[in-house]
């Protein structure tokens, strides 16, 4: 089998699994349909006259303006408790004050000597609460669909009619200053903006002080209609330190001033409006529905008076989309076409009429004219996009029929009773909430016919990854001939497609790549079952059910359940820990385990016995004992998911920059720069074990001389950014360059070192020596040097035993000069050096992107890599001539561990834990419009252990051989005198260890295809029981706070690793083929 054939396959069956995500995500997570319909002040919303507050009135569009001015204060991330003050503690109890409370002191202030001035509400956010999707509610009075927390990086125009729309229709002149996402949103909407960049999570003063720069110049110039200040020092102190540290204190007391400073400068018809766009977490996160992310303030006042009654004890609770129709009307504007938010009723009542029949009527004029102009978007939407429940939608349709013609005829007799009065303002909230509730469930919309297909397309990828992991090994398996179908079935594909597009048809690339997919497949299956599987009943096609296979069921089985994907950090480690006893126990009564020869070495003159060790149970315990306190240890890096109350985040995860001490800050960065030089020192010294660092090939140098240096910038860079803040004025500016260029130094010199060793893989010493005339030949079946790839397999492994011979001394010694020979040193693990050399040079970038107490999970994350790769090769037989198997044991191990990495770095299954901070890293200025690389950083943050661990899956077929026992040496007799036990050791055969693969090179390509495929396997097993979770689960309460996003990051986290055992496979291959041309010359020169 050729190598290209086993990459190939590898590439198709990823493509199947990446159509059938695809596939289920286009059926999963649709968006609602956008109407570009807009709102005039010239079509009313619905029939009869307007409310009788707009007759006559200049400027009157649907209802007459009480402000012809307003100044929205947008504070990013200001939630409900940041505006509330200190709690008051009774006698005996604890004070346990709050860096956040009380810190809003000017609200209290207002609301306490003008109630009837200003108003404080808790404003519900919808989720998803992230900046991009708020701001669009704010402006649309709509709902943001669950997908489009994807556009966070990248915010679009909105098309959709908005309050912005409004106010650039209707003359008004609008000043923005701050969040530079408005500009994407609003491309030039504003008459005068000042924008500042806002992706920065660790810059907490730029966008702050810009705006107050231009704040209240901006104010006092009265140049202006509508003034937006949207700040984000609040959110980024979140996202930096959390809502708990002294740096929250202050940046609130700084909103404080502002609010202050604006409020001083109002005049009488102006409307002061300040609001949250979401909350945060108590780690400062957001993103998702928990309480905290959804509660934010939101504060109205007016130097006039607003409302004719003070407020309630309590704050009411409003929606947040129902500022978008109450700023509407109050400004006399027309309300955005597809708003489905509630007016608050309140604002619109009479202060200065003693009569409440007047203020219920102009309420009720209010709602009225909200629920006309709903009822038309309902009217529109449903005929459009007909997704909307139909019965529920007839239901409204009767109740606002009826509202409507119950407040007709209040206004033919306004000196009606209040009681009806007041049951027409009831309906029309009834109807307004009813619409909002159906639009909130109708639009988490689902295709199932694509659903069900992305589904079937992902299980039959498993069976093919199963049967084939299978059939490989079999002795009439030929991928070559497998591989013609497969071209014609993507042909037939093509050839459908283009005819579709000829004829003018629609093509959806999503659905074309399924039948892609699909058209592949099946010619694939009916091929090789007709070749070989129709010879053998199906039964002996599947593995034998074990204990493994049982714990992948049960791990299918529990991502059906909320509960467990919520507590899946805690479970995979449990998992993990208990696979691990199983595998000591397994080993020990199947008598597998092999003598430990890490730990001992042989005396001089004496080999190892052959026979099995009387410590073998000893051995396999000390590698169990190690691997569960390895697993323990990194289970107390871990991060609480926001359902479960009452546990407690490591605070190891935080930077150092959030440590408040100097003295704690400098033991942690001593431990962290420590796990660094401990990591460094392990591979030099596994390096060292095997010789490999005595080569004088270009990748060996850069690990003697560029991985101290990537480990002194990483060291050199941890140091000013725990201390960036603390810096002298004068050398601020050398930390921020130096900032700048640590990073991407480090991320260049893994790039060199990763392209020295594609160049140069083979980390081989080879001396010439002058020896004596050759007494052995390399017998061949060819005359002359190899002219085929087949000839140069056959030879490899016959030079290289004789280059052992003649190394060892086993040909004739004379003091004459004969023919050149060459000594060969590390052949033996020329394959397994690369690999980690290679998943090195990848870790030091990845542990860069981290908070720098990660690094011990790093170095946690090599040594349980190490014990465990001991532990499995205990088990794992040598075979001289194939086939090579990897165990389903060993393969579902290493995915395990993968797992438990990701959730011991500090990462859940929830976008509110993403760490945002990592797209920073070498860029703290920002991207500026660049989406990608901050993508990019991000995401190799979020999904490094899965990265690291596939780019190392085939470590677990090479090291069995690696660990070759020391057994196989033949066995000799004690030396007889001192000077032959001098001479002995020299003469010892040579392992062969990892040369073994080359003596049947056919079976080593079918060994990778295999572990390729098994974890590929084991991979989408668990992508497959997330879709159908998904799937089944799609109107459960918790399946948009927990299964949908399982199965994001599920489907990102297959692509990675998918990408990553690519490129492990083809380093293997590289590392293959260069030794087969160091051989060849080797072979040619012996010619010559």
């Amino acid at each position: 089998m050729q190598k290209i054939s086993v990459l190939l396959f590898l590439v198709w069956v990823c493509f199947l699994f990446y159509a059938g995500i695809a596939l289920f995500t286009s059926g999963f997570l649709l968006t609602r349909l956008e109407l570009t319909n807009r709102s005039s002040c010239q079509e009313p919303p619905g029939p009869g006259s307007l409310p009788w507050g707009s007759r006559g009135e200049p400027g009157a569009c649907w209802m007459a303006s009480r402000f012809s001015r307003v100044v929205l204060v947008l504070i990013d991330a200001l939630r409900f408790d940041f505006v509330q003050p200190q709690r008051s503690y009774g006698p005996g109890e604890p004070s346990v004050p709050l860096p956040f409370r009380g810190k809003l002191g000017t609200l209290q202030r207002i609301l306490k000597l003008q109630p009837h001035h200003a108003r404080l509400y808790q404003s519900k956010a919808d989720p998803p609460t992230t900046t991009m999707q708020r701001l669009k509610a704010l402006t649309t009075g709509s709902l943001p669909t669950f997908i489009d927390a994807g556009n966070n990086f990248a915010s679009y125009a909105i098309v959709e009619d908005n309050l912005i729309k409004q106010f650039t229709s209707a003359g008004r002149r609008m000043v923005f200053m701050g969040d530079d996402t408005w500009k994407d949103l609003f491309p030039g909407a504003f008459s005068q903006a000042f924008f500042f960049p806002s992706f920065n999570v660790k810059d907490l003063h730029t966008v702050d002080n810009g705006i107050l720069e231009h704040l209240y110049p901006t104010m006092d110039s009265g140049e202006w209609d509508v003034l937006i200040a949207h700040f984000l020092g609040v959110d980024h102190c979140g996202h930096k330190h959390g809502p708990h540290h002294p740096e929250m204190a202050k940046k609130l007391s700084q909103m404080d001033q502002v609010i202050q400073g604006v409020v001083e400068r109002l005049e009488k018809d102006t409307l002061l409006v300040v609001i949250g766009d979401h909350g945060m977490t108590k780690n400062g996160d957001h993103g998702g529905d928990s309480e905290l992310e959804i509660a934010t303030a939101l504060f109205l006042y007016s130097p006039t008076a607003l409302f004719p009654r003070s407020p309630p004890e309590e704050p009411e609770v409003v929606p947040q989309i129902s500022l978008v129709p109450t700023l509407a009307l109050l400004l006399g504007l027309p309300i955005p076409f597809g708003n489905i938010g509630e007016v608050i009723a309140e604002l619109f009542s009479e202060v200065e009429d003693p009569q409440p029949h007047s203020s219920a009527l102009a309420q009720a004029s209010a709602l009225h004219l909200n629920a006309q102009q709903v009822s038309r978007f309902l009217h529109t939407y449903s005929a459009a996009a007909q997704d909307l429940q139909v019965k529920e939608l007839h239901r409204l349709h009767n109740l606002f029929s009826k509202a409507s013609a119950d407040y007709q005829r209040l206004l033919q007799s306004p000196q009606g009773a209040k009681a009806a009065l007041q049951t027409v303002i009831t309906e029309l909230q009834h109807f307004l909430r009813g619409v909002r509730a159906m639009c909130i469930e109708s639009w988490a919309r689902f295709s199932l016919v694509r659903m069900a297909g992305g589904a079937a397309l992902l299980a039959a990828a498993c069976f093919l990854c199963l049967l084939v992991s299978q059939w490989a090994t079999s002795p009439g398996f030929y991928l070559h001939l497998l591989l013609v179908p497969v071209a014609w079935g993507l042909a037939g594909v093509i050839v459908c497609a283009g005819l579709l597009a000829c004829a003018g048809l629609k093509l959806d690339p999503v659905v074309l790549g399924a039948m892609a997919a699909m058209g592949s497949l099946l010619p694939f299956l009916w091929k090789a079952w007709a070749s070989w599987g129709s010879k053998r009943p199906l039964a002996a096609l599947l593995p034998n059910p074990g204990p493994v296979l049982l714990l992948l069921l049960i791990r299918f089985a529990a991502l059906f359940s909320d509960s467990f994907v919520v507590a899946e950090a805690r479970a995979t480690h449990f998992l993990l820990g208990s696979f691990i006893l199983l595998l000591v126990a397994q080993l020990h009564w199947e008598g597998k385990l092999l003598p430990p020869k890490l730990f001992t070495t042989p005396r001089l003159g004496f080999s190892a016995p052959t026979g099995p060790s009387q410590h073998n149970g000893i051995h396999a315990l000390g590698l169990g004992v190690g691997l569960l306190l390895c697993i323990r240890l990194a289970g107390l890096f871990h991060r609480c998911p926001e359902e479960t109350p009452a546990c407690h985040s490591s605070p190891w995860l935080s930077p150092l920059a959030s440590i408040v001490g100097g003295r704690v800050k400098n033991l942690w960065y001593g431990a962290c720069v420590g796990a660094l030089v401990a990591m460094l020192v392990v591979v030099r010294l596994w390096l060292g074990r095997y010789a490999n660092l005595k080569s004088p090939e270009p990748p060996v140098l850069f690990v003697r001389w560029g991985l101290p240096l990537m480990a002194l910038g990483t060291a050199a860079y941890w140091a000013l950014a725990s201390g960036a803040d603390e810096a002298p004025p004068r050398l601020r500016a050398l930390v921020a360059g130096a900032s700048v260029v640590l990073p991407r130094a480090v991320a260049g010199l893994a790039a060199s070192g990763l392209m020295l060793l594609l160049w140069r893989p083979v980390t081989v010493l080879a001396k010439a020596t002058i020896g004596a005339p050759r007494t052995r030949t390399v017998l061949t079946p060819f005359s002359g040097p190899p002219t085929s790839q087949a000839d140069l397999d056959y030879v490899v492994p016959q030079i290289y035993r004789h280059m052992q011979e003649e190394f060892r001394g086993r040909l004739e010694r004379t003091k004459s000069q004969g023919p050149l020979t060459v000594a060969a040193y590390q052949l033996g693990s020329v394959y397994s050096a690369a690999m980690v050399m290679a998943l090195t040079l990848l870790a030091f970038p990845l542990l860069l992107l981290h908070a720098e107490r990660i690094s011990l999970v790093f170095l946690l994350l090599f040594l349980q890599s190490f014990l465990l790769l001991h532990l499995l090769a205990a088990g794992i037989p040598i075979t001289t001539s194939g086939p090579f198997t990897v165990p389903w044991q060993s393969v579902s191990a290493w995915a395990l561990m993968a797992t438990q990495t990701f959730y011991s770095t500090g990462h859940q299954p929830v976008f509110p834990a993403i760490h945002w901070h990592a797209a920073f890293v070498g860029f703290p200025e920002g991207h500026g419009s660049s989406t990608w690389m901050p993508a990019l950083l991000v995401g190799a943050n979020t999904f490094a252990s899965h990265l690291l661990f596939a780019v190392g899956c085939p470590l677990l077929l090479l090291w069995p051989f690696l660990c070759e026992s020391q057994g196989s040496r033949k066995r000799r007799q004690p030396p007889w005198n001192e000077s032959e036990a001098r001479v002995r050791p020299e003469e010892e055969e040579e392992l062969l260890m990892e040369m073994r693969l080359r003596d049947a090179p056919h079976h080593f390509n079918v060994a990778l295809l295999q572990l390729g495929l098994k974890y590929l396997f084991v991979l989408g097993i668990q992508i497959l029981a997330c879709a159908l979770a998904a799937s089944i689960l799609r109107r459960h309460l918790m399946v948009w706070k927990v299964f949908a996003p399982k199965f994001i990051f599920e489907a990102m986290g297959f692509i990675v690793s998918s990408v990553g055992l690519f490129l492990g496979q083809a380093l293997v291959m590289r590392v293959d083929g260069a030794v087969s041309s160091w051989f060849q010359q080797l072979v040619l020169a012996q010619q010559r």
